[in-house]
């Protein structure tokens, strides 16, 4: 591995038609003969089909598409991929960017988490979200006021969760009677937690209560390194390492095979030129990147033909592969 470059992993296949069972197999053996260092999931609980006030996207929405994205419409559960394809992989990492915590409550999550920890041999990071569309919520049929509080108020049920024995947690959102939980996760004390948000109290809430950020497909990558300071600001405010903080960023990678020319945004170039994009966020302080192409329109849709939609995965795949460095 250089070490001027990021770990590189890559997005597992959890929407569109190439999202299948053999096609997550494939894409999970070869990530990790390639040398990737992890696959990602994620979650789309619904896709609405009336389109919500551009006013409110611009404000709420962390991602780059909007809500009905065709990449939105056909999603796979988070953990269930990862589960299939934790028995067919011994090395590469696993994780979820992101599961929207509120939805579920913590002692569901946590159960999930310590058994998918299991099966993974303790490869798992968990990374949570907040959530923002109001659908979504609706379904859920949990209130979006107050979704801060909330968050951290659920960060600390979960450690307990997966710490006390016997667990006892009495807060203002969530209850759990003095129990016995178990099995505790595989990894002590717990999986590593990654939290998504791009405000500046979600940063701080990054550093001082998760193991490190997950960066929103919407976030300027000029601007990444003020970002990481509010987290690792958040690290030593809690008294924590700032320098042990994780920081993965989802790459939406167009890779072509002509140089597009000035003006041309990040990971949209030839091999050489996302290569400098993925040195470059190192250079700013980001540990992680993986490369996602649920969010290709050239493989991520349900329109797209599946053996197309391949193919164009196993092409960035190996061209990018962090073996050939």
């Amino acid at each position: 591995m250089d070490e001027g470059m990021p770990l590189l992993g890559f997005g597992l296949p959890v929407s569109g038609s190439w999202a299948a069972p053999t096609t997550m197999l494939h894409v999970a053996r070869r990530a990790e003969e390639l040398g990737y260092a992890s696959l990602w999931t994620f979650q789309r609980v619904l896709s609405p089909v009336a389109p919500h006030d551009p006013s409110f996207d611009a404000a709420n929405n962390p991602g780059a598409r909007p809500a009905d994205d065709a990449a939105y419409r056909s999603v796979h559960d988070p953990l269930l991929p990862l589960a299939l394809v934790a028995g067919h992989t011994a090395r590469i990492g696993l994780g979820t960017a992101t599961v929207c915590a509120p939805f579920t409550p913590p002692a569901v999550l946590a159960k999930a988490m310590a058994t998918l920890d299991h099966l993974a041999g303790g490869r798992l990071t968990v990374g949570l979200g907040i959530g923002w569309m109001p659908e979504e919520y609706a379904a859920a049929g949990v209130p979006r006021e107050r979704r801060g509080p909330r968050m951290e108020e659920y960060l600390g049920c979960l450690h307990a969760l997966w710490t006390q024995d016997p667990v006892e947690f009495d807060g203002e959102f969530y209850t759990v009677p003095r129990s016995r939980f178990g099995p505790r996760p595989l990894q002590s004390p717990h999986p590593p937690v990654l939290l998504g948000g791009s405000a500046p109290a979600a940063l701080r809430r990054a550093g001082r209560l998760a193991q490190g950020w997950i960066s929103s497909s919407r976030q300027d990558l000029d601007q990444v390194s003020r970002s990481i300071e509010l987290v690792r600001e958040g690290a030593r405010d809690a008294g924590r390492d700032a320098d042990a903080v994780r920081v993965l960023v989802r790459a939406l990678v167009d890779l072509v095979d002509v140089d597009p020319g000035p003006g041309r945004r990040p990971f949209h170039g030839t091999r050489d030129q996302v290569l400098e994009d993925l040195a470059a966020l190192r250079g700013r302080g980001v540990t992680e990147v993986f490369v996602d192409l649920n969010f290709s329109p050239r493989v991520g849709s349900p329109d797209v033909d599946a053996g197309t939609a391949v193919a164009e995965a196993d092409r960035v795949m190996d061209a990018l592969a962090p073996a050939t460095w």
